[in-house]
Order: structure tokens, then sequence, then C-alpha cells
């Protein structure tokens, strides 16, 4: 008889494998923004960092991450040719605490509101996790705002994760992740640190709520899409093909032109290792940016 991780034990794997993921130090060169601040969105502000000159690309970071934590290793490479703007996310990091409704729709006019401040007309749009959750949303609400889309290990509805991921959503809290990583890089930059525990009941009850974008509305997008999934990460990979197919993708593409979406499957790589491996993702970002 196959023995079944518990429901405890899997949260307990879960936060295992996140901790040494967030621990471990990164080795790419260290560089400072060129400007940073807070700007006003739907009676709230939202911190930002802004690297590099060139076409703008904006960067969405996942669930109880930093811009530090999430991209890091991935900021010097962009910055070399891109304007890279990253930012925190309602409750994340710089970014206060609030009240407000945590929403993905709200979130995705709070990205397009710093780029009004920042005088952006249109930019290329790439999240992680639950970061691109807002970037799929932000895709479906903010068309033309939008350039290109990339999409790292996230999914646009509750059915897109294998069931294991989903019940853990269900069973979270608040002191599974009391000290970790997540807290201490949290307290480093947090405008008021004792609000750490409404951040995580919050954003625990949003993800314990089932969500669905619409197949129909990713179906509309027409900017170019990039998904990149581990081939292990948590990610249905029938339901994620489904999705590629929505954007145009699963053909024959020698009998028919190739589409301008691009599906790649990184192997042996689970939901937080994937984020590491910043050689592979720059290439497939590199590429299909151009």
């Amino acid at each position: 008889m196959k023995n079944r991780l518990k429901p405890g034990n899997l949260i307990k794997l879960f936060l295992l494998i996140a901790i040494i993921m967030a621990a471990a130090k990164s080795n790419a060169q260290q560089i400072k923004p060129t400007s940073s601040g807070y700007a006003t969105a739907n009676g709230t502000k939202v911190y930002y960092e802004v690297y590099g000159e060139g076409k703008p690309i904006v960067l969405l970071h996942g669930a109880y991450y930093t811009i530090e934590m999430n991209w890091a290793q991935l900021i010097p490479e962009l910055a070399k040719t891109r304007k890279v703007i990253a930012l925190e996310l309602q409750g994340h990091g710089h970014t206060p605490y609030s009240d407000r409704k945590l929403s993905r729709a709200t979130l995705a006019s709070d990205v397009e509101q710093v780029m009004n401040y920042l005088k952006i007309d249109s930019a290329d749009v790439a999240g992680y996790s639950f970061g691109g959750q807002i970037a799929y949303q932000f895709a479906i609400q903010s068309p033309k705002r939008l350039r290109k889309l990339v999409i790292i290990s996230a999914a646009y509805k509750t059915e897109g994760w294998v069931p294991e991921v989903s019940n853990v959503f269900k069973i979270m809290k608040p002191e599974f992740l009391a000290n970790s990583p997540m807290q201490v890089a949290y307290n480093a930059v947090a405008p008021d640190k004792t609000k750490w525990t409404k951040f995580v009941e919050q954003m625990i009850a949003s993800a314990g709520e089932p969500f669905n974008l619409g197949d129909e509305n990713i179906a509309k997008i027409t900017a170019p899409v990039l998904i990149i999934s581990g081939d292990n990460d948590g990610m249905d990979k029938i339901e994620l093909a489904k999705t590629y197919k929505l954007l145009g993708g699963g053909v024959a593409a020698d009998m028919q032109p190739m589409p301008k979406s691009h599906l790649a499957i990184v192997p042996n790589q689970t939901h937080v290792s994937l984020m590491k491996q910043t050689k592979i993702i720059f290439e497939y970002l590199d590429a299909f940016l151009q």
C-alpha cells in the first residue's frame, strides 16, 4: 500500500522547500535601482524599483515574496538592455498592508496605475506564481497597455493546479510561516512589521477561494504569451496544454504558421526551484522578448 502525504506533512514539505530555496544566496551581481518610490493606486500606495534603460518590462513577484527574493538574480541580466520596473504588490515588502479587499482585478489595476505614474504607455509584463495570476488579469483588463506577457509557474484558475496544491491552500495557517525567510524579508523592509499576521491571513483567505479568470478571456488575449513551467511544479499539465491551445498553440507548425505564443516545460524543476534557474529563464525571456 502506498504511503500518502497527509495535508499537514504536505504543508511542512512545501514550506521546507520554500525555506531552503528562499534562503539560498544569490550569486548574481547585485545592482541598485536607478530610482524607487511609491505610486498612489486605488486608495493605497505601491512600492516600485526601476533598473536600467530600454524597452520597459514589469516584474510581478510570487506570494509572500519581495522584489529581492523573487528577482535578485534576474534583474541584473534584464537591466543590461531593458528598463525593469519591479513592483511589490499589496501588503508585500515595502508596500503597506491594506484592509482593501485583495482582488486580482484591483491588483492588476494597481499595476496600471504604477505605469501611469512612471509615464509608461505599454510594457512587457512577467509574473511568477501569484504574480502570474495578476499578469493574466492585467492582460485581460488592460490589453492596450501590454506588449508581451510572460507567465512563470502560474495558473489563471484553481483547476490549473494539481489537487495537492489546492488542498495545501485550503489548510494553510499563519503559524506555518512564522519566522520563515518570508517573514524575515518582510520584517526587513515592511513599513509596519506588526501587520505580518494580518497580511498572511489576508493572503491565505484569498488563496483558499476558488477562482477562474475565464477560458474565454484567456482566448481573447492578443499579445504574444510565453508560459514557463517546471515539469513537477504543481501545475496540471493537461490544463496547461489546454491553456496553450487557447492562446493559439499546440498546432502542427510544419504545416501552418508557428504560433506567436510559446510554451516551455523545464525538466526536473519544482515550483520553487524553477525560479532559481536564472540562466534558463533569462534565455527563454530574452529570445521571446526580442
